[in-house]
């Protein structure tokens, strides 16, 4: 008798088994079972990893309040992080496991979400007026939780519910029961959040939601979601945001690999892969990914401020990860780890909890969002008894992504996008004349967006360092300075920050110092130049346009709320001349350029901007003429802070 069936054995008497997790990864035609002990610790470093045998060491249950480690805000609700240390590992065959695991029917009363439906799009609609629509960010994820009381023993029930998932659920990148003694978690998360194996780290964003009844899928409908201005741009906001992680943990940035068409019981998703080399500990990549802009939105660490703003409640287990740590043959670490969707938490008393969200972008609409969220739930509630089962007549039907329209639609989603990220880079490529060895410094306006700018500027050859708004330090060591983007309002007088970015960029003025400002440093430069920035009346949240730069036509991306405007082509400031690249129709500056500055209202590293590049080299080499690094200015990077 195998270990799943002593266990079980002990289930089905009443007996606590201890501490397990039971978990199908991707599809394969087994399980692992893994037992042992658990330990909660504060922080991701303290994740026991061991050393000793191959194979995996420990699985850990992150919760969504570990952002509080970057430094970024939540509604703290306390829920620990749990560490399941594995004393046993072993694989049980999936006709096995099927055939052990409890057929019951799994029962489930007093089912309601925490918020109602009018309520949530009320919340959609404040969203998207209040953040987006004043440049707070491009995207945000709100979320709802459903909550109902389990009939019978919680651990019966959450095994019979993993089987349901087992058999209806598909595509699913892990399918799981967890059980620590104080929680117990089922679910079918379709999103891998972060793995590393054999240094290969490797990301998976999934975004675009295309809800279907199950075995009738609209084929025509599927064409028209693939096809949407609002979906396909929602899934290139999430690209970026998680591109910007893979800057700060891979030693040369992230490659895109994709698109694909992940298919489920209920829903279809379009997602990319991500993948870079890295050196760095695994549990040093879990934090620099906390968490999956899917789940948040961007930028980052503003979307965890507009959360906390917007949701009353903590969120628990809901976004963050499991993680399953170990090492390979080699003694290399390993990391796995899917994000916390799609899943039930049941405490040892019966209480459920089903929590599910929507991404908000500048096309939402209050009603689309609603439904979103009753579609991500069905899966998982239909294995708990709280909806209809997921209709498995597609099992042997042909996938929806091989049908030779899907493929056409989901390729040309790749048409506008930067070959940069796109194509295999060599790390040791030659950069521009001119720029090798150059130095750059890299004042990041809360938007990681600045980690991709960096590999861009490294690949033309200058050595780049990155520092947030608020750290000081001298300026004066480095040829060229580059004031990054970040949320916010440029016109206001008050925000820190804003004051800090105006007075370094005096200072940089002053002292005539090679700088580059890219969209908020751009607005705020445009603004000490007698052009203060206008909110616009649509936001240009992960827009692509086509604008005339300098006499050249480029594709470019936009992540902006606010602009400046211009009615002239040129502007005679106190620090000279002015060029303006300006768009014709209401006048709006997405670029300029004057003796010993540019300033750009895009995103040149953004996936959106195919000739980011192009722009780049352009403006860059009239900035350092073969100027050696200026020296005591004494300016510092956090200007008036």
């Amino acid at each position: 008798m195998t270990h799943l069936h002593d266990l079980l054995a002990a289930v089905d008497a009443g007996v606590d088994p201890g501490p397990f997790a039971l978990v199908r990864r991707a599809e394969a035609d087994g399980l692992d079972l893994f037992t042992g002990s658990v330990r909660t610790v504060d922080r991701l470093a303290d994740i026991p990893l061991p050393a000793g045998a191959p194979g995996p060491r420990t699985l850990a249950l992150v919760p969504y309040r570990q952002i509080t480690e970057r430094g970024f805000a939540c509604v703290d609700d306390g829920a620990p992080l749990e560490c399941l240390l594995v004393g046993r590992h072993e694989r049980v065959g999936l006709a096995e496991a099927l055939a052990a695991l409890p057929e019951g029917p799994v029962r489930a009363t007093g089912a309601a979400f925490d918020v109602g439906d009018e309520e949530y799009a009320a919340t959609v609609g404040r969203v998207l007026a209040e953040e987006i629509g004043r440049g707070e960010g491009a995207n945000f994820v709100i979320h709802r939780t459903l909550t109902a009381t389990v009939q019978g023993p919680p651990l019966v029930a959450a095994l019979a519910a993993l089987r349901r998932l087992l058999l209806a659920e598909r595509g699913a990148y892990w399918t799981f029961v967890v059980h620590t003694g104080t929680r117990i978690l089922v679910g079918a998360s379709p999103e891998r959040h972060v793995s590393v194996d054999d240094g290969l780290v490797m990301m998976n964003p999934i975004s675009g939601t295309f809800r279907h009844p199950g075995a009738a899928v609209d084929r025509a409908a599927l064409l028209r979601f693939l096809a949407d201005p609002k979906e396909v741009e929602e899934l290139y906001m999430v690209l970026d945001e998680e591109l910007k992680m893979m800057a700060s943990v891979a030693e040369h940035g992230g490659q895109v690999v994709g698109p694909y068409l992940k298919e489920m019981s209920h829903l279809a998703h379009t997602e990319y892969l991500l993948a870079g080399r890295s050196t760095r500990d695994v549990r040093e990549v879990l934090r620099e990914t906390m968490f999956a802009p899917t789940v948040t939105g961007s930028p980052m660490e503003n979307a965890c401020r507009v959360i906390a703003r917007h949701e009353h409640t903590g969120r628990r287990y809901y976004s963050g990860v499991l993680a399953l740590l170990g090492h390979d043959d080699a003694g290399r670490q390993t990391l796995d780890a899917p994000i916390l969707i799609r899943t039930a938490e049941i405490s040892p008393a019966g209480a459920l909890r089903v929590s599910v969200g929507a991404t908000l972008v500048r096309h939402s609409t209050a009603a689309g969002e609603v439904a979103e969220t009753h579609a991500k739930a069905a899966g998982v509630l239909a294995a708990l008894g709280l909806g209809p089962e997921a209709d498995a007549g597609r099992e042997g039907a042909p996938r929806l992504a091989d049908d030779p329209e899907v493929r056409a639609a989901l390729a040309a989603r790749n048409a506008p996008l930067a070959r940069f990220w796109l194509d295999q880079r060599a790390p040791d490529a030659p950069g521009l004349p001119g720029l090798a060895g150059r130095t750059a410094l890299i004042v990041d306006g809360e938007d990681t967006f600045t980690g991709m700018l960096a590999h861009q500027l490294r690949a033309l050859g200058l050595a780049v360092t990155v520092r947030p708004w608020h750290a000081p330090g001298p300026v004066d060591a480095y040829d060229l300075v580059v004031v990054g983007p970040g949320p916010g309002d440029p016109g206001s007088a008050t925000d820190p920050k804003m004051r800090a970015l105006r007075g370094l960029l005096t200072g940089l003025l002053d002292a005539g110092r090679p700088t580059l400002a890219v969209c908020l440093g751009h607005q705020l430069l445009a603004g000490l130049l007698g052009l203060p920035p206008h909110r616009r009346d649509a936001p240009y949240q992960g827009l692509q346009r086509e604008v005339d730069i300098f006499g050249t036509r480029r594709r470019v991306g936009f992540y902006a709320t606010f602009t400046a405007r211009a009615d002239t082509d040129g502007l005679d400031t106190a620090y000279g001349r002015v060029e303006l690249a300006r768009d014709g129709a209401d006048g709006a500056v997405h670029a300029l350029r004057g003796r010993s500055f540019a300033g750009v209202q895009f995103h040149p590293e953004s996936v959106l901007s195919p000739d980011g590049m192009a722009v780049l080299a352009e403006l860059l080499p009239p900035l350092l003429p073969g100027r050696p690094a200026a020296s005591g200015t004494g300016h510092s990077a956090a200007g008036a802070a």
